[in-house]
């Protein structure tokens, strides 16, 4: 099992996107798969409370995105009460490097479009280094929403990825706005055509149309809070693709768990 996530506890302060991407994992460990997780190092994480460390055979990748070089850094921290490895995505240019009150993608919006890129392409690219194989993919959070997209088109025969099955939760929280006016351009530059790109449309992209892209590219959808917008569930679910409805708060372990082993018959 591989996690893509937008914030996991207690690297971060806890709400239910960061809880569930603890504790989802967590018991999947228990449950006795073999789990590896990632989430962006955002400024507002204590690397040395977390005893964050970077690896240093993993960073120094340069990640080309709208003709400009961006070094990927790579850290690692365990989760003691798991022993669960996370692993975070780093760069300068997309996340600070003084202590902020919060995380980038808030106080920075006007970079997300890229920061979904690189933070995407970072994960891929570690992965491939570490040449990890998992038969499924969970993304949470709409930071993640283009790993469907690039694992399904671009990676599709590499074999840390070949016959993955891509999973995208759907949560609540959001963004304000919309993303770059350039970002369909930045991704044409990436090698994607228009067919592949036809959903993000030719205005500004929202968080809800970000949320249908991903949508149509996962294998498969999970409504991970009860506050998802109608619109979107109504979408995930004419897709015809397997859906997981909100699980409630209490059995949601075996509900994931039995979700993915449906995936995988």
């Amino acid at each position: 099992m591989l996690y893509i996530s937008q914030e996991i506890t207690p690297y971060l302060k806890s709400d239910v996107m960061s809880t569930l991407g603890q504790m989802v994992p967590q018991c999947m460990i228990e449950k006795g798969l073999e789990v590896r997780t990632f989430m962006p190092r955002y400024a507002c994480i204590n690397e040395r409370r977390n005893q964050l460390h970077e690896v240093i055979r993993l960073s120094g990748v340069n990640i080309v995105i709208d003709d400009n070089d961006h070094p990927l850094i790579i850290k690692v921290a365990t989760l003691q009460s798991s022993r669960m490895q996370v692993y975070f995505i780093d760069n300068d240019d997309y996340f600070l490097r003084q202590r902020a009150e919060d995380l980038e993608i808030n106080t920075m919006p006007e970079e997300n479009d890229e920061r979904c890129i690189f933070f995407v392409r970072g994960v891929i690219e570690t992965v491939r280094k570490l040449r990890w194989e998992s038969g499924i993919i969970h993304c949470s959070g709409w930071i993640t929403a283009l790993a469907p997209l690039y694992i399904k088109h671009s990676y599709a025969e590499d074999p840390s990825f070949v016959g993955a099955k891509m999973v995208y939760s759907l949560f609540g929280n959001g963004f304000n706005g919309t993303l770059d006016p350039r970002f369909r351009e930045k991704l044409k530059m990436e090698g994607f055509d228009d067919e592949l790109l036809k959903t993000l449309g030719t205005e500004a992209v929202d968080f809800k149309t970000l949320n249908k892209f991903a949508i149509d590219h996962a294998d498969a959808i999970i409504q991970a809070t009860d506050d998802v917008d109608p619109e979107l569930v109504e979408y995930a679910k004419a897709s015809g693709k397997p859906f997981m409805p909100y699980p409630g708060a209490e059995n949601y372990a075996d509900a994931y768990y039995n979700f993915y082993a449906s995936l995988e018959a």
